[in-house]
């Protein structure tokens, strides 16, 4: 017997979008589960429970595949090395966000970029990167 996820007040739906727009935001900064909890105002367990219950996925992981999805961007337009790449998207150890990488995208990071450099893409510099930071915004 399967048990039903639990219902969460309307009024904390506003809170956990809130939570949930600061990561997507802020991806490449430490932010971490006090962080986002904080956002929701919401004690930290409860905002675990509630955040999966909502979107089907924890804040941690949420926050994991933003980061992948950002560094796949990277990956295929630009010239940085799959290590600045690492640092730049939030992850603080080569050898975890290669892991994750492989893990969600199902290649290493540097087959990835492999595969796409391949197909003969014009590149962005990374210089342009650095200098103009990774902003979503226009």
């Amino acid at each position: 017997m399967t048990q039903a996820s639990p219902r969460v007040p309307g009024d904390l739906l506003a809170h956990l979008r809130r939570a949930r727009d600061l990561a997507d935001r802020h991806y490449a900064e430490a932010l971490d589960l006090a962080a986002l909890a904080s956002a929701a105002g919401v004690s930290k367990y409860h905002f675990i429970r509630c955040f999966a219950s909502v979107y089907g996925t924890t804040p941690a992981r949420y926050l994991t595949e933003r980061r992948i999805e950002r560094a796949q961007d990277l990956l295929r337009a630009t010239n940085l090395t799959v290590t600045e790449i690492c640092y730049l998207v939030g992850f603080a150890s080569l050898g975890s966000f290669s892991s994750r990488f492989t893990d969600l995208v199902g290649m290493s990071p540097s087959a990835y970029q492999a595969k796409y450099a391949a197909e003969g893409t014009p590149m962005i510099p990374g210089c342009y990167v650095f200098m103009h930071g990774l902003s979503d915004r226009r």
